[in-house]
């Protein structure tokens, strides 16, 4: 070991944290929330000012992780290519692009060429990984076990973004036939997760936050048919927030066995669902809806902002003392 004029050892081993793509949940959750707060500026008047902060910050968030995800091919090869590789956490590769679009909509207000920019290439990535991961998927061979709900990003989660960016960009057709790709790959994967959760032994508990991903097809899948649709709510997007609340309450049921998992990043799985919800019943209530879902707004609004705070607060005080990210030593 090399050692300094005093004899001393000098440790030449460095400690890096290796950021998973899964982390990419944060911005999914973070930008959600400030899309919810810009609805509720639509809404109700809230000040500009807090969705904007959000969205900022969900930036920030996002280039720090391209920026770490990027090196972590440099530095960390074998480690990227293990993730790419392993059949539950390679689903979570998606979410670079899914996050890249969604923080196209953070810039749009500034910028509509950054917005673009973003938005083309986040959906150049989510399209290339999806078509890639599920033609893989589609050879066979898979372990029951290794079935999540991790296997909605690419496909569901991906066009539905596609939908909801491209919407707001002004881009309807294309919103249209996003939202459809999303919408008929939800259906065919549902079923086969729940014959998975149904009949094969339970999910081990560092995999159980994971189940958070449930959410998210009903509730994104509704704002993504709002961003393709005009009018009035009509009954098929009432009934896929309806079909929403119900895994709401399914996973409010199993919360105790899921929190048998100490809190990990991987909460944050529940984020986009939630978010979601609350952007598409407000959204529902601007655009003329009557009844319940204007009831529902404002409770379903103050319980997805707390829940979030909570889950940026365990967040900040893991990364606080090192623990939010695996430590991965390399030699110097």
């Amino acid at each position: 070991m090399p050692t300094t004029s005093s004899s001393r050892p000098i440790d030449n081993s460095l400690t890096l944290p290796i950021v998973p793509a899964a982390a990419f949940g944060i911005v999914l959750g973070l930008v959600g929330l400030a899309n919810a707060w810009r609805a509720a500026t639509d809404l109700w008047g809230a000040a500009t000012s807090v969705s904007e902060g959000i969205g900022l910050v969900g930036a920030l968030i996002w280039l720090i992780l391209i920026i770490s995800y990027g090196l972590k091919w440099i530095a960390f090869r074998s480690d990227a290519l293990q993730e790419l590789e392993h059949p539950v956490q390679c689903c979570f590769v998606g979410l670079v692009g899914v996050a890249t679009m969604l923080v196209a909509t953070v810039a749009l207000p500034f910028s509509h060429l950054i917005a673009e920019t973003l938005y083309w290439l986040g959906a150049a990535w989510t399209a290339v990984f999806a078509l890639w991961r599920t033609g893989a998927l589609w050879r066979g061979g898979r372990d029951h076990a290794s079935t999540t709900a991790v296997l909605y990003l690419p496909t569901v989660a991906g066009s539905y973004v596609i939908g909801i960016v491209g919407g707001a960009l002004g881009y309807q057709g294309l919103s249209q036939l996003a939202f459809g790709a999303g919408f008929f790959s939800w259906l065919a994967i549902e079923s086969v997760l729940l014959n998975r959760l149904l009949t094969a032994p339970e999910l081990g508990e560092p995999v159980r936050p994971t189940i958070g991903i449930q959410l998210a097809p009903p509730t994104v899948g509704s704002v993504a048919y709002l961003s393709a649709t005009r009018g009035a709510p009509d009954m098929f997007v009432h009934a896929m927030i309806g079909y929403g609340l119900l895994q709401a309450l399914l996973l409010l049921r199993i919360l105790p066995w899921v929190l048998k998992q100490p809190f990990v990043a991987g909460y944050w799985a529940f984020s986009f669902g939630l978010t979601a919800l609350a952007t598409a019943v407000l959204r529902m209530a601007e655009r003329g809806d009557s009844g319940i879902i204007p009831a529902i707004a404002m409770p379903i609004f103050i319980i997805v902002n707390a829940l979030i705070g909570l889950l940026a607060i365990l967040s900040v005080a893991m990364l606080w003392r090192g623990k939010l990210f695996p430590l991965h030593p390399r030699a110097a």
